[in-house]
């Protein structure tokens, strides 16, 4: 038996064995080959498919959680300074406005210095820097444009005065300023500025800036006779007045088209950076509404503040009038003139024309009212609601030339 149950098992065992094939060596190799190919990429898998970003993240959230917050945190500001990019120059002003406002003195205290003068010297340095040589050229070819909007600025919108004129208002002085302030050219830097910002024909508003201005020398006087002093004579202070546009706008805006042209890196510098120069010439717009602000406070005091309120009201609706008469005009001339092909289509030379001679000078208004010696009333009165009619057309002008450079320039619609 047991000799029996020991062959049983051996039996057993070599059944078990024999059952099943050999390995074969050659097989087994090939396995053990495939098997490890299979794990060699895998292992190298993680390395060349996972960036290390990921992995860096993942421990910066487990190690501090307050770094998803920050992020989240700082969401909310970048739209506010995509607006504040893209809208400086209302900014700037309404800034300008408010320091001069709250803090009257700092203003006053600044303006010893002749702060307002260096203003648009600055902004007609700038525009001599960034004038090209073709624009001359385009400011040229645009010659119709350009005497049109001389016509406008200087006798079509003079016309609105006796409509002003129709409206009574205590005191009586704000009516007879606005008035007088239709009768001025167009203002000596801001126009020139906005035009810039929009990308219209800068050369353009500059020629029509300092012709408007030279010859309104001699034509506002017979303009305020004739719409606002019914006889009355008026005199200019001619000398004074050619002096100070020669100094503000002719010598700078030559000194930066000199520095330009001699100088090619220069050139290439202003070239690279005109969003730069354009947020300069922004600042020097704001310093002169910051020192007539500042002056003016103490008087805007006395006045009842419904009465300002009207009077500013009235200034904002002449210059949205003005807008829209020169609006109309360079559209119907575009249609006579010949359609598409005719230069008042052109957005630039348009856009130029509607900025520029929808907009009336403060300081030439100042150098008018001071030698009358009260003839029309008390000066400060006359000259304050042009102050902040000036500020208005400033503003609003700001926000269309926005308008004005998006639609130009589609994609800064969505950057926006």
């Amino acid at each position: 038996m047991a000799g029996t149950a020991h062959l049983l098992i051996l039996t057993a065992h070599s059944a078990t064995t024999s059952s099943f094939p050999r390995p074969n060596p050659l097989f087994l190799a090939s396995r053990r080959c495939h098997l490890h190919s299979a794990v060699k990429s895998f292992t190298l898998r993680p390395a060349v498919y996972v960036p290390s970003p990921f992995r860096a993240c993942a421990q910066s959230h487990q190690i501090d959680g307050s770094g998803g917050k920050e992020a989240k945190g700082l969401t909310w500001v970048e739209p506010i300074l995509r607006f504040a990019r893209g809208n400086v120059l209302p900014l700037a002003l309404i800034s300008a406005v408010t320091l001069g406002l709250t803090y009257p003195s700092l203003g006053c205290a600044v303006d010893k210095y002749h702060v307002s003068k260096i203003g648009p010297f600055g902004i007609f340095v700038i525009s001599g820097l960034v004038l090209r040589s073709e624009e001359i050229g385009a400011a040229v070819e645009a010659w119709p444009v350009g005497l049109f909007g001389l016509v406008s600025i200087l006798f079509l919108t003079p016309y609105f005065s006796r409509l002003i004129l129709q409206i009574q208002l205590q005191p009586q002085e704000f009516i007879t300023g606005l008035a007088i302030f239709c009768c001025m050219p167009t203002t000596l830097s801001s126009g020139v500025a906005l035009t810039q910002l929009a990308g219209a024909n800068s050369a353009l508003a500059l020629a029509m800036t300092v012709i408007s201005n030279l010859l309104g020398i001699l034509i506002v006087p017979f303009s305020i006779t004739k719409f606002v002093a019914s006889g009355v004579g008026v005199t200019l202070p001619t000398k004074q007045l050619f002096k100070s546009l020669v100094l503000t706008i002719l010598i700078p805006l030559i000194l930066g088209k000199v520095l330009r042209e001699s100088f090619k890196g220069v050139a290439d510098f202003v070239d690279g950076n005109r969003k730069l120069f354009s947020g300069i010439s922004a600042f020097f717009l704001s310093l002169v509404p910051w020192t007539q602000v500042s002056k003016s406070r103490s008087l805007l005091l006395i006045v009842e503040p419904k009465v300002f309120l009207i009077a500013i009201g009235l200034g904002a609706l002449l210059h949205v009038t003005l807008l829209v008469f020169n609006s109309i005009a360079v559209r119907s001339l575009s249609v006579i003139s010949g359609g598409e092909k005719s230069t008042f289509s052109r957005e630039e030379n348009a856009n130029a024309l509607i900025l520029v001679a929808s907009q009336k000078t403060l300081p030439v208004m100042v150098a008018v009212i001071e030698p009358l010696c009260g003839a029309f009333g008390e000066s400060g009165l006359l000259v304050l609601p042009c102050i902040a009619t000036h500020l208005i057309q400033i503003i609003v002008d700001s926000f269309l030339v926005n308008f004005m450079h998006r639609k130009d320039n589609p994609n800064n619609v969505k950057l926006a």
